[in-house]
């Protein structure tokens, strides 16, 4: 098993350093760097579409997937080693995307066949982009108390009612949506179904954020036609597949504490205030501060690597996710804490071209965020104080 891997790991890095783009080893410079694909995505580049469309026909958008729904059918093992050496060259990720981090998971545990075959390869190529149906103005933290309703009208349900911090609904092409479709039961009425976004009767309303951007909006739905074959799992059993789904959106909101192949802070800090005559960053303090975080971001690196092998293995505690997404959200946060003092002064500015629009000034501002998407931080100490200590109730 071991010269297998070592034969694959030696394969992957030739085909790697013959098909990644120049330009798609180079650190994010903002969100434009950013692939999500979808019909209505327009890539920054020749470079970041070519490098999706080789990963994606490899099958390495998602490489543990199976081959039949798109992805390159690699072991645990083999998809470690993919990343491994994407890392050590560099490369961004081909893909973002809710599909692949949410909905997939899901869709390979409760999905019918018809229902894999049918979204799944597209998820894999970047070709549908999907937003996430959840939050109400009313259900929050309290999801299960959701009023959005879906009525039987035979062949397909009727769908009324609002989502609230629906992220990027008005870019994405389908939804994954929460729908009540028995309201005499909170938990055991709620039901999973997909839909497309241009289905008459959907309409969406960006939400401005202090950052000035607005990945947010407020979602409609006015008598919203949904096949019924559209239904992932059993018709009132929706409860189980979003709490599944939560678990790898919490895992996914974790590896904001990986960075993103962000300018290190190190090399933000020395363009601030330059260096000592030993080529340390002139500023000791804040030298000592990003030492300090590169420690902690490196045992939560080994940490979810740790997570990564056991969740694959299928031993990971039910309520680690939420562990993982709570630490990963503070260390996002104390990165943005952290570029905004290496930047100095030039990290307040906030419109010019110097400063790519404010980039680190409006990132900073959107992590506050963090705290609140995907269950809030008290939501998460919460279940990891039950769940996983074992503390009595208050």
């Amino acid at each position: 098993m071991s010269e297998d891997l070592d034969t694959f790991r030696a394969e992957t890095r030739d085909w790697l350093e013959a098909n990644c783009p120049a330009e798609m080893r180079r650190p994010f410079r903002s969100e434009a760097d950013v692939c999500w694909g979808g019909r209505h995505f327009e890539f920054s580049s020749a470079a970041q579409k070519l490098w999706l469309d080789r990963m994606g026909a490899k099958g390495w958008t998602v490489p543990d997937w199976p081959r039949a729904y798109g992805g390159g059918g690699l072991s645990a093992a083999e998809a470690k080693v993919l990343r491994e050496e994407m890392a050590r060259l560099g490369c961004r990720p081909p893909l973002n995307s809710f599909g692949i981090s949410m909905l997939g998971p899901a869709l390979l545990k409760y999905g019918s066949e018809a229902q894999k075959l049918e979204h799944l390869p597209p998820i894999a190529r970047g070709e549908i982009r999907w937003c996430q149906g959840y939050s109400e103005p009313n259900a929050g933290s309290d999801l299960a108390s959701l009023a959005t309703r879906a009525e039987d009208r035979g062949d397909h349900f009727l769908v009324n009612g609002q989502k609230v911090w629906t992220s990027y609904a008005d870019q994405a092409d389908w939804i994954f949506c929460l729908v009540r479709t028995d309201p005499s039961d909170k938990h055991g009425g709620i039901s999973f179904v997909l839909f497309d976004m241009e289905t008459p009767g959907v309409s969406t309303r960006p939400i401005l954020l202090i950052s000035g951007y607005s990945p947010f909006c407020e979602t409609f739905f006015d008598d919203v036609s949904v096949p019924k074959r559209n239904l992932v799992g059993e018709l009132n059993k929706g409860w189980d597949v979003a709490k599944y789904l939560l678990g790898h959106e919490r895992e996914m909101i974790s590896g904001m504490g990986l960075g993103g192949g962000e300018v290190s802070l190190g090399a933000v800090a020395v363009e601030a205030f330059g260096t000592e005559a030993d080529g340390r960053v002139d500023a000791p303090v804040l030298r000592g501060r990003i030492a300090l975080f590169e420690v902690r971001a490196a045992a939560f690196r080994a940490m979810s690597e740790k997570f990564m092998d056991e969740l694959k293995a299928r031993r990971v505690h039910p309520a680690q996710p939420s562990m993982m997404k709570y630490v990963g959200t503070e260390l996002n946060k104390q990165r943005f804490e952290l570029a905004m003092a290496a930047g100095g002064s030039d990290a307040l500015e906030w419109e010019s071209e110097r400063s790519r629009g404010g980039a680190t000034a409006r990132a900073w501002l959107r992590t506050k965020a963090n705290s609140i998407e995907g269950g809030t931080s008290e939501i998460q100490l919460n279940i990891v104080a039950k769940r996983i200590l074992q503390l009595p109730g208050a």
